[in-house]
């Protein structure tokens, strides 16, 4: 079946609709003859399709008695349903609900992720999650178990038959977040979740040198109905770009990855010898040691 045109924005507004009604204790069939309309006339409002106005879907926000932060919301996301690419910005920081990355998330069959320096956040403990956190610059210390719990809920998603692949850079592995247990736990957290049978976890090496996904981490999303968008996250905003050749731009990226990473088992075998060397370190700030015969970080 050829892939729907569909957006992130379009897939926003659509679903949020849907909440509203449905948080109205209303079907479409119901709302429809509230409103006296056919039951087509609401499917066209939930899909955005075109001859429905921006005043039919106040309308019907305003039957479904929607708080007026969301109503606006939806009403702000209605002209540009159909606009490709959607840059968000966010202030001083990321949101602690990351809205549109959860409802991408949920309609994804296939994630590919990239990240340079840290583990990727959907393969975070809640240790190496809140060692992150206390770090920022940015993010209130009175938000930080608000946004582990959320972390927990986009986790949830991985069991949702999400196939994934996360290329990791070694480099990543051996940035210290939190205490040496805290390190240990992440690396035992990422054996672990390699052996889920859709999770694949490639680590590009040291030695591969200048790589193809040097300037920065990004997530690729792919959909059975839609065609698939890429997100990038900043300090403060979120890129989602979805028109074709910047799509292809990064899928390019992600070959060039896998030509160099490692295979799954010889990643697994890096972060095996890691753990083991966290657990035979010595010393009081639980620093690794080096061996005489071989050069740290281990390869």
């Amino acid at each position: 079946m050829p892939r729907r045109i569909s957006t992130a924005r379009g897939r926003e507004f659509g679903e949020g609709m849907r909440a509203a009604i449905a948080n109205a204790g209303m079907n479409a069939r119901e709302l429809a003859d509230v409103l006296g309309w056919d039951e087509a006339k609401v499917s066209d409002v939930l899909t955005g399709k075109g001859g429905v106005t921006i005043l039919e879907v106040a309308l019907v926000l305003g039957v479904c008695r929607v708080e007026a932060k969301e109503r606006d919301r939806l009403l702000e996301l209605f002209p540009g349903r159909d606009l490709s690419g959607w840059w968000q910005p966010h202030g001083k920081c990321a949101p602690v609900r990351p809205r549109t990355v959860l409802t991408q998330l949920t309609a994804a069959e296939t994630l590919i992720s990239w990240h340079t320096h840290a583990v990727p956040v959907l393969l975070r403990t809640a240790d190496y999650m809140r060692a992150l956190l206390t770090a920022s610059a940015t993010v209130s210390v009175d938000e930080l178990e608000e946004r582990l719990r959320v972390l927990q809920e986009m986790q949830k998603l991985l069991s949702n038959n999400l196939d994934c692949t996360f290329y990791i850079h070694e480099l990543a592995l051996d940035l210290r977040v939190g205490g040496p247990d805290e390190h240990l736990s992440q690396l035992q957290r990422l054996m672990f979740m390699a052996n889920w049978t859709k999770i694949r976890i490639l680590v590009v090496p040291v030695a591969a040198g200048a790589h193809a996904g040097i300037a920065g981490p990004f997530t690729q999303l792919k959909f059975p109905k839609y065609e698939s968008l890429v997100w990038v996250e900043t300090e403060n905003s979120s890129l989602f770009v979805e028109t074709k050749e910047a799509v292809g731009g990064y899928e390019d990226v992600v070959c060039a990855l896998d030509k160099v990473s490692l295979d799954e088992g010889e990643s697994m075998d890096l972060i095996a010898r890691r753990c083991v060397r966290l657990q035979e370190a010595g010393g009081a700030d639980g620093a690794v040691k080096q061996d005489s015969g071989e050069p740290f970080p281990p390869s």
